[in-house]
């Protein structure tokens, strides 16, 4: 994935592609802790330095519900969306209705041509809204 995105192969940037794979909407500290699994001595500069190149490559992506940290998934180049939740912070993907990019239509879209159009629902996850036992 690296080559064909014309970037050099290191370590670092394996590890973080490997623990965005393996940790969907991961938060940066949590990327952090599973690549120095991997890597012990590797430096948050080092993965910081990473998530940017990989985010600008396409091979992540990047989102950031409102109040929340900034959260990375290796699911790209397709039209999903993401759900979370209001009580715990988890975050879903969701498939987008329409299938095309992008499903939203704009009012007005002020002269720019739209490619994508990003939606965050929010609710509670089966976990937070599941009533507790009495």
């Amino acid at each position: 994935m690296l080559r064909e995105a014309a970037l050099r192969v290191t370590r670092p940037r394996l590890a973080v592609l490997g623990a965005v794979h393996a940790h969907p909407h991961a938060d940066t500290e949590s990327i952090i802790d599973a690549v120095r699994a991997e890597l012990p001595r590797v430096s948050h500069q080092a993965v910081y330095d990473s998530l940017h190149t990989l985010t600008a490559a396409g091979l992540v992506r990047r989102i950031q519900p409102s109040g929340s940290v900034a959260r990375y998934e290796s699911r790209v180049g397709d039209n999903h969306h993401h759900v979370v939740c209001r009580s715990c912070g988890t975050i879903a993907d969701v498939d987008c209705a329409v299938g095309e990019v992008p499903c939203l239509t704009a009012s007005d879209d002020g002269g720019f041509t739209i490619d994508e159009a990003e939606v965050i629902y929010w609710g509670l996850c089966p976990a937070c809204s599941t009533p507790e036992d009495s």
